[in-house]
Parts: structure tokens; C-alpha cells; sequence
């Protein structure tokens, strides 16, 4: 089956979680992607246990979830040679994905301006943590420094508490996402006009974006919104409630919704002035949650999820990771991959699309396991 990325030659420099998250989506969709490491090979390598292998520790699972299918080579970016091996792979590249700090490819002899004019087709991607401009623009960022700076560990925790991260890479995951969008912006440009692109993507630029309303909300009022548990700065409810046996998630997202909640638990009032409208009840929320914080208390979470199943009110329970992976809905939508060396890997999510679906482009690559076969099928001759 033909798949829409097939034929696109993919370099990739990138280590950690947001370039190699982008890079295995890309090659999901098609894209043969060329792994370069170090000798030691990716750090995330060793970032484990768990490992793949029990017996290897050179896989860890972390490397696992965002290297499936690539191939791998070993290149040392400080040795002449090598940097003329990645020249002569960079001829035969559609695209550069590199994440090093600024500056650090240049002093290599791959300044990505002079790239661009000995490749004018190439498209770049360049992921840093607060981009090639600016006064922080040779400061290294991870992941958790990020949701620090940009506000997130902020607005995420319990009120008055102490700052809370959120429990994956998120900034690095969106960035990955922003990544590949970006470079199939480029390669639809590139299409048009036979001119690739550079582009300057970081990780401090995605987490802004990612602050939506919560940053609009600033716009606004000029007001910096604090931490609010796991409740709504702009609905009301729409949060987590405890049943007499554990959590689960309400989510009313108009006054319709709201006012069935309300018929449900026999509590009209709790939806007539002033509390029929989302402003009302914002203004008011403590009255309202307190009241249903109360009534929820007095059955089980099944049974209110089945009842505002039955009303088409937004609902659900709290999984652990491994409930959510073995809920009905994840096995009818296949969203673990068997490979097929036997090992398990999360699904992409683009595996509907009706003419190209992503599908898994290979096994998790070895260190350097390709050497041979990259030099063959990329060479310049």
C-alpha cells in the first residue's frame, strides 16, 4: 500500500523526545528517517529501567516510544570524515532535523545558512529550547524547565500548592507535533516552488502557544490565572467529583448539559438564576460544586457514568495508564501496535486516515545496526 510520505528522505540529528517524536510520526506516515548517533548512541538509550530487553540495556523503553522505525548510524560530528559522511547523506535528504544547541552544527562545518545555499531544496528543522534568536537563545532547555518558564507548572496543581509538572514531556510531545506540521508546510512550499526552508522551531515559542485560553485569559484581564486543582478557569463544572468508591470526570460544556446534570440529581435550583448560564455559575462555583460534591458522594462512579451516559452529558472515569490501553475502546481502535519481532508500541494516531493511514515503518533500530545499508542506498554516486 502506498503510503503518503513514501520515497522522503529524512536526516535526523535529533536526540531525546520532541525530534525523535517527529521524526518516528514522519516515519510512520512513510518517510525512510536515517538515525545518526554517537557512539554511546541517543542518551535516552539508557534511560531506564524498564528496558526492552531485560537483558540489554541499551533499549530502554523511553527510547522505545518515539525511535520505531528508523534506521540507525554511527557518525562522530567532531571527526572530519564523518562530517563528510552526513555531507554526503545531507545530498540525497528531502530533510535536516537537528536539535543541538545554537551554533553547535556550525562549528561542526554544517552551518545551516550554508546548507541551505549547497542544497537549495533541503528544508531544515531546527529544534532548540528558546529558538536561534534572543537573549536566551544559547541556553539549553529541557522539557521541565519549560513547563516552569512558560507558565504551565503554574496553572497546574492544587490551589495554593506547590508547583506540579505535568506527568509526560508535554512541551517536548507538542513540539514534536508543531515539527511535523511545520515540515509538511515546507514540503508543500517546496512542491509549489523547489525551495526548501529553514525552520527555527523551540520549545519555549510551542509551550507558549500552548497556554490557549489560559493565556488569552491574561490578555484579557491582565490577571495571571493561578492553579485551580483539577477544575475549569472559564467552565463551571466541569472537573473531577468523588463517588463513594473513587473519582471521575464531569464535563458539562453549556447550559444544556448543565441543566440535565441538574434534572438527574433532582436539584432543578441548582440551574434556575443564577446559575443558568456558565458566567453565573462561574461566579458561583463554589455553591455549585460544593452542592454537587455532596450529592456524587452518595453512590458509586458507575453508576453516575451510566447515568450521564444515558443524558449525553461528557463523562468519565480516571484510568491508570494500563486501564486506559486495555479500555474497550483502545482494543477496538487498535491503539497498540504488535511489531514484528513480537514487541508491543503505542499506535500513531493518524492510522485512519482512509488513503494513506500510518502504519509501523520498522522495529526499534539497534545501535548502528545499519550502517552498511544506509552508505549503500544513500550514496551519492
Amino acid at each position: 500500500m502506498l503510503r503518503a510520505l513514501d520515497g522522503l528522505r529524512i536526516l535526523d540529528l535529533s536526540r531525546i523526545l520532541a525530534g525523535p517524536f517527529a521524526t518516528q510520526v514522519l516515519s510512520d506516515l512513510g518517510a525512510d528517517v536515517v538515525k545518526v548517533e554517537p557512539a554511546w548512541g541517543d542518551d535516552t538509550r539508557n534511560w531506564g529501567p524498564p528496558f526492552v530487553n531485560l537483558e540489554d540495556s541499551t533499549t530502554s523503553a523511553y527510547f522505545a516510544s518515539c525511535n520505531r522505525g528508523k534506521r540507525s548510524i554511527v557518525l562522530d560530528l567532531k571527526n572530519p570524515d564523518d562530517v563528510d559522511t552526513i555531507r554526503t547523506l545531507l545530498s540525497q535528504a528531502d530533510v535536516l532535523v537537528e536539535n543541538f544547541r545554537v551554533g553547535t552544527l556550525a562549528r561542526m562545518g554544517l552551518d545551516p545558512e550554508q546548507l541551505m545555499k549547497e542544497h537549495s531544496g533541503l528544508i531544515i528543522c531546527s529544534i532548540t529550547g528558546f529558538g536561534q534568536s534572543g537573549p536566551r537563545s544559547k541556553e539549553a532547555g529541557y522539557d521541565v524547565a519549560l513547563q516552569g518558564m512558560s507558565g504551565l507548572m503554574s496553572i497546574t496543581g492544587i490551589e495554593n500548592g506547590p508547583p506540579v509538572k505535568v506527568g509526560v514531556a508535554w512541551i517536548d510531545v507538542l513540539t514534536g507535533w508543531t515539527a511535523v506540521s511545520g515540515i509538511l508546510a515546507a514540503l508543500h512550499h517546496r512542491e509549489r516552488t523547489g525551495d526548501g526552508q529553514w525552520i527555527d522551531l523551540s520549545l519555549f515559542d510551542v509551550a507558549l502557544m500552548s497556554m490557549v485560553n489560559q493565556a488569552q485569559n491574561w490578555l484579557v484581564t491582565g490577571d495571571s490565572p493561578g492553579r485551580m486543582g483539577h477544575a475549569h478557569p472559564n467552565i463551571v463544572p466541569y472537573q473531577a467529583f468523588e463517588g463513594s468508591n473513587g473519582w471521575f470526570i464531569l464535563a458539562t460544556g453549556n447550559d444544556a448539559q448543565h441543566r440535565l446534570v441538574c434534572e438527574m440529581v433532582d436539584r432543578v435550583d441548582l440551574c434556575q438564576y443564577p446559575f443558568d448560564t456558565n458566567a453565573g455559575r462561574l461566579e458561583y462555583r463554589d455553591e455549585i460544586i460544593s452542592s454537587l460534591a455532596k450529592i456524587f458522594l452518595q453512590q458509586p462512579i458507575e453508576d453516575w457514568l451510566s447515568l450521564l451516559k444515558e443524558r449525553g452529558v461528557p463523562c468519565a472515569p480516571i484510568h491508570s495508564i494500563g486501564e486506559a490501553f486495555q479500555d474497550d475502546q483502545s482494543n477496538a481502535r487498535g491503539a497498540i501496535w504488535k511489531l514484528p519481532d513480537g514487541s508491543s508500541s503505542v499506535a500513531n494516531a493518524l492510522r485512519f486516515m482512509s488513503a494513506t493511514p500510518a502504519s509501523a515503518n520498522g522495529l526499534i533500530p539497534s545501535l548502528d545496526e545499519h550502517r552498511d545499508e544506509i552508505l549503500r542506498d544513500w550514496s551519492s554516486e
